[in-house]
């Protein structure tokens, strides 16, 4: 009996365990996680993957996996209203993604999921000269947070992943043609947690 077969078979015990528990488990080790726990993200299939708290020490080191996993952060920052409508993006609910390769996405949620599009390069630069906190936010992994609709003036900068969250939260949500009477107080309870979370 090998230690490599020893620990393969561990393995797989505890994700046979976790599983018939129902409980998440890590995607790179099926170790069972913690309610919070956090996330990678994957470059290539440009996912977010769960993982336990010592392989998600493994990816501290942005230099780790060459770049292909990233671990996501976990800051929240509020900030001031920001004019967004230079992003030329037309929809209220909406987050800003900068890209490694210098371009930055706007996606919306929807019944379907999320809708994408590419900003303009000049009209994001714009934007964070007057808002010197977005040049700071760690491409892929950080995204700007916009929720203007029924007069709501919220602007975050957060973890992709409450992007997610969110995208998935509006998706299960969504009755009708307009979203129905359950998606918007959805939406606004999501970023009274932003504020408690922050």
């Amino acid at each position: 009996m090998t230690t490599e077969g020893a620990l393969a078979r561990l393995i797989r015990s505890s994700a046979d365990r976790a599983t018939a528990a129902g409980a998440e488990v890590c995607d790179l080790c099926a170790a069972p996680v913690a309610d919070e726990h956090a996330h990678l993200y994957d470059t290539g299939q440009a996912e977010v993957r769960c993982v336990c708290g010592p392989c998600s020490v493994l990816f501290a080191d942005a230099k780790a996996a060459e770049g292909h996993h990233r671990l996501v952060p976990r800051r929240r920052v509020r900030l001031p209203h920001l004019d967004t409508a230079v992003l030329g993006v037309p929809v209220g609910l909406v987050f800003f993604v900068p890209r490694t390769d210098g371009t930055v996405t706007a996606e919306g949620p929807s019944p379907a999921g999320a809708m994408r599009w590419e900003v303009d390069a000049s009209a994001w630069k714009e934007l964070t000269g007057t808002c010197p906190q977005l040049a700071g936010m760690e491409p892929d992994v950080e995204a700007l947070l916009v929720n203007t609709v029924h007069g709501l003036d919220h602007h975050w900068i957060v973890p992709i992943d409450d992007c997610y969250r969110m995208v998935a939260l509006v998706r299960r949500e969504w009755r009708g043609l307009s979203g129905g009477g359950r998606v918007w107080p959805a939406v606004e309870e999501f970023f009274e947690d932003l504020t408690e979370r922050s």
